[in-house]
């Protein structure tokens, strides 16, 4: 997300500097770089299938290009950790910086849910029945 102010929405943190719903990945990077204090990619690679914002799987080399990118942008840092046995492993831990960021994604994704929340709720005061589980719906045919 773009420092300073958005031009469209003016004052505060909005979606517009996010990008793509991929990008949704990075704030639970960051979430779990903040509750776990420091790991290393294949740590979080096992955590982030539980906190997961989307209904896709991310790959281990798209975590680790995200990783790559939030170090950076300053958001990140990281070390190698030679002190147990087998390779190194590169560890990255959250910097303040990436803290704020997180606390933006907090803010974003809360104006968000609210937004979508209140378009589910008039779709379905609607009228508009979501899908069968399964994304097929045979009472519809």
């Amino acid at each position: 997300m773009p420092q300073g102010r958005c031009r469209r929405h003016g004052n505060g943190p909005c979606s517009c500097g996010m990008g793509n719903i991929y990008r949704f990945v990075e704030p639970v990077v960051l979430f779990l770089l903040k509750t776990k204090g420091h790991s290393h990619g294949y740590e979080l690679a096992g955590d982030l299938a539980e906190c997961t914002l989307t209904d896709s799987s991310v790959d281990l080399g798209g975590l680790y290009r995200i990783l790559q990118r939030l170090e950076g942008e300053g958001f990140v840092v990281s070390e190698w950790d030679t002190s147990g046995a087998g390779a190194a492993r590169r560890m990255y831990a959250i910097t303040p910086a990436g803290e704020n960021r997180l606390r933006q994604w907090v803010t974003v994704l809360g104006n968000m849910t609210r937004s979508m929340n209140a378009f589910l709720e008039r779709a379905k005061e609607s009228g508009v029945v979501p899908l069968a589980e399964g994304g097929s719906d045979h009472a519809a045919r």
